[in-house]
């Protein structure tokens, strides 16, 4: 089997719930998607998606995929998918770093394994481990008798773990603490994310105010070492997300002990090949995860539902339905969301196929020679 064509596919998603507000005055009415579709000689072809959560969130950017399609896509032309370990060390070859660009590649080439073997992708990653993911439901920043009433919303479909959105001013998110934490009902969780929105001075602030309430404090600071100033006096357990951005930073987090859950966003670390590297490294080291990715549509969404079901349920703290996060699609079919809990689709490879009425056009096709 060998590649033949690479097509770059550009959509916006709207947020379902209108402006997401998160961190230290961030704020997204409507990500930019961008799919990658690998056909084949075969006449099989795979997807993959990389969505940022806004243009400034952490290194990423919507352009990052379309800039490395021009660099890579002329070498992958010719290439067999199947073998996704020379693909990913290919792009590794042609481009360092932007993982968050190699993300949809690496995907979409798991995708055509899966469909060549007859196996979904969790299969080929191990096995089904956890068969429902827990899910968590993000409340993003807004008064609090609103972000309340979204909790009380969500608890009704069956979400029992929330993210509650802090991060900005201190004092205003001490009170976000204080009000809805107390609420929780008996087996519910919550995180209360600041994504490195906070000082290390002010971080420190909230945790000792809210020192009494049970609840997962959430990358608190920008950088590795700010969150372990914040550790040193915080009582709350400690999960760690952006700062997790491949094997090197997991290895830090378990010899220190770091953290008592790490965050694994597909993308961020580089794509499903690299994520499953760090999250079994993890795992062997006792240390708990989330599967999760930055944004995206139904064709993310099944990336992390086969990441997150292969993953053992004793070590998965929670997972989240990103492509009920929108008004719009990337894909048809993928993983179901039931009661609280996200199912990947037993189908061959992701389960799910690109939409091409949302998608559009291709801003980008490159083809070998014919």
């Amino acid at each position: 089997m060998k590649i033949t064509r690479i097509r770059l596919f550009k959509t916006d998603l709207p947020y379902v719930d209108g402006t997401y507000v998160w961190g230290a005055g961030n704020a997204i009415a409507t990500a930019k998607a961008s799919v990658v579709v690998i056909d084949t000689d075969a006449g099989l072809q795979g997807c993959g998606e990389f969505t940022p959560c806004g243009e400034n969130y952490m290194v990423a950017h919507s352009e990052g995929v379309e800039a490395l399609a021009r660099l890579i896509a002329p070498s992958l032309i010719g290439e067999d998918p199947r073998q996704v370990a020379r693909i990913e060390r290919l792009m590794d070859t042609l481009v360092q770093g932007h993982g968050y660009a190699k993300a949809p590649f690496d995907a979409a080439c798991w995708d055509l394994l899966g469909q060549v073997t007859g196996q979904p992708v969790w299969m080929l990653m191990g096995g089904k481990l956890t068969d429902g993911a827990p899910m968590y439901r993000v409340a993003p920043q807004k008064p609090v008798t609103e972000t309340i009433a979204e909790m009380d919303r969500h608890r009704k479909s069956g979400y029992r773990q929330f993210q509650i959105k802090v991060g900005g001013d201190w004092a205003t998110d001490i009170d976000r603490i204080r009000q809805t934490v107390p609420l929780l009902h008996p087996g519910e969780k919550a995180m209360a994310d600041a994504n490195q929105g906070w000082r290390v001075d002010d971080a420190i602030r909230v945790a000792r105010a809210t020192a009494d309430l049970d609840y997962i404090l959430e990358q608190p600071c920008k950088t590795y070492e700010e969150c372990q100033q914040v550790r040193r006096i915080a009582t709350q357990p400690m999960k760690l997300d952006e700062c997790i951005t491949g094997l090197h930073a997991a290895q830090r987090v378990v010899q220190d002990r770091g953290a008592e859950i790490c965050c694994l966003k597909i993308s961020n670390l580089g794509g499903l090949s690299k994520a499953r590297r760090v999250r079994d490294y993890l795992v062997e080291n006792r240390i708990p995860v989330v599967a999760e990715d930055t944004w995206g549509g139904q064709i993310t969404s099944a990336a992390v539902a086969h990441f997150a079901a292969s993953t053992p349920a004793e070590y998965l703290v929670n997972s989240t339905d990103l492509m009920n996060y929108n008004t719009r699609n990337t894909g048809i079919g993928g993983p179901k969301a039931s009661s609280g809990k996200l199912y990947a689709s037993d189908s061959p490879g992701l389960g799910v196929s690109p939409d091409w009425d949302s998608l559009g056009a291709p801003i980008a096709t490159y083809e070998g020679p014919s």
